[in-house]
């Protein structure tokens, strides 16, 4: 199974969760969106501890199942789609999580999140740990 680590996972998982370390070694592979990144990236730099994380992030990054997802044309599309859809039903979402959902549909990973307003985008593959 292909998993899409949304930010709060990433963290779970750095922070000892065993259930997020037993997803990561089952895995086939581990995407990590460009916009899960930048949130990781801002959160360090708001810490005290930013050279560190930064490492693991790096190491963690360079494992052989795991891939980096940039964003694309195609993103931006289904982050357009995601937008409309959301707003049409009255259920907007943060624009990142947003962006984050498109990069789970484009990939076909299966979104990995605590964050349960992403059962609202149709057709998103989540699981909630």
């Amino acid at each position: 199974m292909r998993l899409l680590f949304d930010t709060n996972i990433y963290s779970a998982m750095m922070d000892g969760d065993s259930a997020i370390q037993k997803l990561v070694h089952t895995a086939e592979a581990v995407v990590m969106s460009a916009i899960v990144i930048g949130e990781l990236l801002h959160g360090f730099r708001c810490g005290t501890r930013f050279r560190p994380n930064l490492a693991r992030l790096e190491s963690f990054l360079e494992e052989p199942q795991v891939e980096f997802l940039a964003v694309t044309r195609a993103t931006c599309d289904r982050f357009g789609l995601v937008m409309a859809s959301l707003r049409g039903k009255g259920k907007p979402i943060p624009s990142n999580d947003a962006w984050i959902a498109a990069h789970s549909l484009e990939s076909g990973a299966t979104l990995v999140s605590r964050d349960r307003h992403f059962s609202w985008v149709p057709g998103l593959d989540l699981l909630i740990p």
